[in-house]
């Protein structure tokens, strides 16, 4: 028992010592937490530092230069103080990176940027329906000060990982500082709105050419799913640009702000690369914007659909309804039984009222023909 308990003595510091970089020991530093998805010190643009706390990375920076990026997924109140305090985070802005569904939007508080972005990621699907989500939606949420960056994410799309991994391979580009990945997360964010729009643009066309095609009817299994089908799909769509419209159009005025006015938290020669981003983001939104005045003028073509197929059906009953008159009126004629009716003794009375009656029938039926209501 004794060789056990000093086996178990032995194997629990390897198992600490094999823990991930993001888990900290939180009774030896209280800004670790099991929220920190990567945490780095850069210097000159490169990496100088790894497997450190958030606390042990800005006393790096403070002591030698440079910059710290930490990287934090979903955190909660309790794990995000300890930053916070560690950051001189303004309580506003905490509040709003962990409870999460901000709007895009740009404020500064003291001497720190807080930027929100909103991610958008576009949703695979073999065919579209009335349910099909279109978009996911997730949250970028950036502290930016002088000598650090604070990255909090919400949501399972929008990783920031590959991004680090490509900003450490440009040392020039990172030497600028925080301002340079805050530049390099908001060109990510807006290449990612250019990609959906792609996407989103071909289900749209889709749409269209169901909606307009002459085998419509055909193609979906009738009339009935031609009503009801495509106008359930074409309102999904309306809803999924919306929500697409929500993240791009907020985010117009704070890329402006980066581009035009002169901070002292954004390097000059990164303000010029917000520019580029605030024209992506630009021809985005007039994306988008188009995308919703073309779905209105599918689903009202789509409704005028409708209506005049209702119309062609309700010619097409007053049409049967008018031939079938004919025998009904003849037939209640005869049928009041009076004692002089016309040609009521003749003996070929009764095959030449029918006859009368086909005949009459027959050329209702061929007039209305000839005139598309049947």
């Amino acid at each position: 028992m004794s060789m056990i308990r000093d086996l178990r003595a032995a194997v629990r510091p390897a198992l600490r010592r094999g823990h991930s970089v993001n888990e900290y020991d939180t009774t030896r530093d209280p800004s670790a937490t099991s929220a920190v998805v990567d945490c780095g010190v850069y210097r000159d643009g490169r990496r100088v530092s790894d497997h450190v706390s958030p606390t042990e990375a800005m006393a790096r920076v403070r002591a030698d230069g440079g910059f710290a990026w930490i990287g934090l997924h979903e955190p909660t109140e309790r794990e995000f103080s300890g930053i916070a305090q560690e950051f001189g985070l303004h309580p506003l802005a905490v509040e709003d990176a962990v409870h999460a569904h901000q709007r895009p939007k740009l404020e500064r508080y003291d001497d720190t940027l807080f930027t929100v972005f909103k991610t958008i990621h576009y949703v695979e699907h073999a065919e579209l329906t009335a349910t099909s989500e279109i978009v996911e939606t997730g949250e970028v949420m950036c502290f930016t000060g002088r000598d650090f960056i604070v990255t909090v994410r919400h949501g399972g799309q929008g990783s920031l990982r590959a991004l680090r991994h490509r900003l450490q391979d440009d040392p020039d580009l990172l030497a600028k500082g925080p301002s340079a990945v805050l530049h390099a997360i908001a060109d990510q964010v807006v290449d990612g709105y250019i990609a959906v729009a792609d996407a989103v643009q071909d289900d749209i066309d889709e749409v269209e050419i169901d909606v307009f095609s002459a085998t419509n009817g055909a193609t979906k299994g009738g009339r009935a799913s031609a009503r009801g089908g495509d106008a359930g799909r074409i309102y999904q769509l309306k809803r999924e640009v919306l929500e697409f419209k929500r993240a791009v159009s907020p985010l117009l005025r704070p890329m402006q702000l980066l581009s035009e006015r002169p901070m002292r938290l954004v390097d000059p020669d990164i303000q010029k690369y917000f520019r580029d981003v605030a024209d992506h983001l630009a021809r985005v939104n007039e994306q988008v914007l188009s995308f919703d005045d073309l779905l209105n003028s599918i689903l009202q073509a789509n409704l005028a659909q409708a209506t005049v197929s209702q119309n062609e059906d309700m010619r097409k009953i007053t049409a049967w309804a008018a031939i079938i008159a004919v025998p009904t009126m003849i037939c209640g004629v005869y049928g009041m039984n009076f004692d002089h009716m016309p040609e009521l003794r003749w003996k070929y009375g009764y095959p030449a009222v029918l006859t009368l009656i086909a005949g009459i029938c027959f050329t209702i039926h061929r007039g209305f023909k000839r005139n598309g209501w049947l």
